[in-house]
């Protein structure tokens, strides 16, 4: 008895160590419907728009085949699925990372990011 108890108590302890350590951070999970230098809008799956800004510390990782690799701004491409992880900053959202990929295929698309 003792023990199923403190072994429910430590798996109730690192999920919540597990949640907090995001923080205030929060994911938009999408695909992007349109890029420029200062921000990208994504699509979520529940069909919202989200405008995430884009900030010169935001930085940006590419799958490609079954590897992630650094990436720029000037590699997303409208249409590419996205996972972004953004703080909040008053209203707004500020992109910390963006991860992404072609749907469907590696590498990316053709619609550049337009500056």
């Amino acid at each position: 008895m003792t023990r199923r108890f403190f072994t429910t108590l430590l798996a109730f302890f690192l999920v919540a160590v597990t949640l907090s350590a995001h923080g205030d951070k929060k994911h938009v999970i999408g695909t992007i419907e349109k890029i420029n230098s200062a921000s990208v809008t994504v699509k979520t799956r529940d069909g919202k728009l989200v405008q995430v800004k884009l900030v010169p510390s935001t930085t940006y990782i590419a799958r490609v085949d079954t590897a992630d690799k650094p990436a720029a701004l000037t590699d997303l491409a409208v249409g590419e699925n996205v996972v972004i992880h953004a703080t909040p900053k008053g209203a707004d959202l500020e992109a910390d990372e963006v991860r992404f990929s072609a749907p469907g295929a590696s590498g990316s698309g053709s619609s550049k990011a337009q500056h």
